[in-house]
């Protein structure tokens, strides 16, 4: 697993309520499984966007960036941006499956509800929205 490095996006993971944390981590480590998957995508930077661990491909611009967050109602959200149709395919792709707020996240309310080979796909889409 890929250290956080940044004590500014390490600060929000901390914030978040233990099971969102958990959430988070499962999906952090998907994102960066995904982007040393495929090449085009290049190394990630984290950082924060809105106060949120966000991951954009800044050195290939290969994709759109992704948040990671609590949402008013609990859990994690997975977020990306509300004009990309990263959220809206995948919504299409897996109707009824997640709960999908809209274009712009798919939020868990814990860890197990995260199944990894079908949120890979929206990670893989949005780090290579560009492509």
């Amino acid at each position: 697993m890929t250290p956080v490095c940044d004590p500014k996006v390490q600060a929000a993971f901390d914030a978040f309520p233990a099971p969102a944390q958990a959430a988070a981590m499962v999906l952090r480590k998907l994102i960066f499984n995904e982007a040393a998957q495929d090449p085009r995508i290049g190394p990630l930077t984290e950082t924060l966007k809105w106060g949120q661990p966000a991951y954009l491909t800044a050195t290939t611009k290969s994709g759109t960036t992704l948040r990671l967050g609590v949402p008013k109602t609990g859990g994690c959200a997975i977020y990306a941006h509300c004009a990309t149709t990263v959220i809206s395919r995948y919504a299409q792709a897996f109707a009824d499956l997640d709960n999908v707020e809209g274009n712009r996240a798919v939020h868990f309310a814990t860890a197990q509800d995260i199944a990894p080979d079908r949120i890979a796909l929206l990670i893989r889409h949005a780090l290579t929205y560009h492509l």
